[in-house]
Order: structure tokens, then sequence, then C-alpha cells
């Protein structure tokens, strides 16, 4: 794994050769904070990819202001780089996101009313959904494929006895929600529905956006972490460095408990036009 940052100090000699360097285990191009054209981007991408073919690594952290630079971040996509976002993560800290935000708007326990959007029946798709139907009173689930859910629903009765709410009509289902857990809907698909103009969505898998101008509510798409202290936090993002270290392929529950004994807690949650 590499990091990928900005220079400390932008000499005319290094940008005007385009001079990419290798310290340790980061990658240190020679850009500021404009915005690189297509000549560029290219010609230090390839430097990039010429680095990163001698060491045989795929795995990248971006810095903030290296984010910044689409184009160059496309052709790196294009390499297929698996670049870290911090998204699996977001999903792994789908309950303390949940309890930030319930605390953060103040809402009772009684008065709140949760929609889950799912398609994908994953793990954590299935883990969450268990643990919410038995925590709150009011939890609804919001797909296009219902019969998938069947088995779910079975269980959560028979183990608990517990009526999951699981369906797909667009004009009802999520008008009474003032939470919405958007595990992997796209903006296409959420906007067809008709949705609570107060409502808090957080959008775990991807960014997303509200078209109804009527939506007054909090529609939050990114997030950051307080983490221990590590060196590179200055110029990447804690989220990212997290991430990055984890082992993924192993039980959600698991998961859960190493995000807990390392004290990973939300240092705040990014919506469109406010942070909370």
């Amino acid at each position: 794994m590499y990091y990928i940052e900005e220079t400390d100090k932008l000499s005319r000699f290094a940008e005007f050769f385009h001079i990419v360097k290798l310290e340790n285990d980061a990658i240190i191009l020679p850009i500021g904070e404009t915005s690189l054209d297509e000549k560029i981007a290219y010609k230090l991408a390839i430097k990039t990819k010429n680095i990163l073919d001698k060491t045989n690594s795929k795995k990248l952290v971006l810095s903030k202001q290296v984010k910044k630079q689409e184009i160059y971040v496309n052709y790196l996509y294009s390499y297929n780089y698996e670049i870290v976002d911090g998204r699996w993560l977001f999903q792994m800290l789908l309950f303390d996101v949940l309890e930030y935000v319930i605390k953060k708007i103040k809402i009772k326990d009684e008065e709140i009313k949760i929609g889950i959007l799912v398609n994908d029946i994953s793990d954590l798709a299935i883990y969450a959904i268990e643990k919410l139907v038995t925590k709150y009173k009011y939890v609804k689930i919001v797909t296009n494929h219902v019969d998938r859910f069947k088995k779910i629903e079975e269980k959560m009765s028979e183990e608990y006895g517990i009526f999951i709410n699981v369906g797909n009509n667009k004009r009802k289902i999520l008008a009474k929600t003032n939470i919405i857990l958007n595990l992997d809907f796209p903006t296409e698909l959420i906007n067809q529905y008709t949705i609570n103009s107060m409502a808090t969505i957080i959008n775990f898998k991807g960014n997303v956006k509200i078209k109804n101008k009527r939506f007054n509510g909090l529609n939050i798409n990114d997030y950051e972490i307080d983490w221990k202290t590590n060196p590179h936090f200055d110029k990447l993002q804690a989220k990212d460095v997290y991430e990055a270290v984890q082992y993924k392929n192993q039980p959600i529950e698991e998961i859960f408990k190493k995000i807990k004994r390392d004290n990973v807690t939300i240092q705040y949650l990014q919506g469109v036009k406010t942070i909370i």
C-alpha cells in the first residue's frame, strides 16, 4: 500500500519537469492547489504507474489535495488501482453513525422511524436489519427485491416474534420515516420515492443527490473519524488510513469488535449543506 500526497514545498524545477518522488511508503507529486490540466495529469499518472509497477502494489490512499485532482485520479482508476475511499468503513460504522445522528438531531427513542434502503442481501444488510428491528419499534425495509427478504422475515417472526415491514410502495413507504439508512440505492432510484421533507438520509455506498426541491432535511454523503495519532493525518483522512489497514474478509461481528477496540469514533458527518 502506498500513500499519494502533494509536496510540502512546490519548486519550479519539480513542477516544470513533473518530478514524482518515492519517499518510504509515500509517492510525492509536484502539485499545489491548482487543478491539473489533461496533459500534466496524464504525465503524473504515468510516472506514478511506473513507480507502482516496480512495487507490485495496487492499493492506494490519496491525500485530501490529491483527491481534488479529478483527471489524475481518473487515470489511476483506469489502471485498476484500489483507491481507498472510506466507504467500506462507513458501512461498518452504521450503528455508530445512527447513534451519532440520533444524538445530534435530538430525537426521542419513541419518535425514531427508520427506513432501510437495500437491494443487495449482504452479510452486513442481514446483520443490520436483524439488530435494528429488535431494537427499534418502527423499521421499514425498502427494496426492489421483496421476495429475497422472505427468509429474513420468516426468521425474525419465528425466533423473535417480530414482523418485518418489507415493501416497495414508492409513494407511501418512506413518507413517515425520519431516518433513512441508504445501504445501496443510487441517486436515480432513491429519487423515485416520496421522502419525508425533514428526514435525515445517510448514504453509505456513494454520494446521492436529492432532487426534490421541497426536501429540507439532512442528506449525508461523507464523514470523518477520530482515531489514534498518525503522521499522515495532516494530509490524509483518518477514515482512509484506518480502512486501508483493515482485514475485511472476516465475520461482521469481529470487524465491529475490532473497531470498538481501536476506539474509532465519528468526528463529524458531512451533509450536502451542513456538517453535524
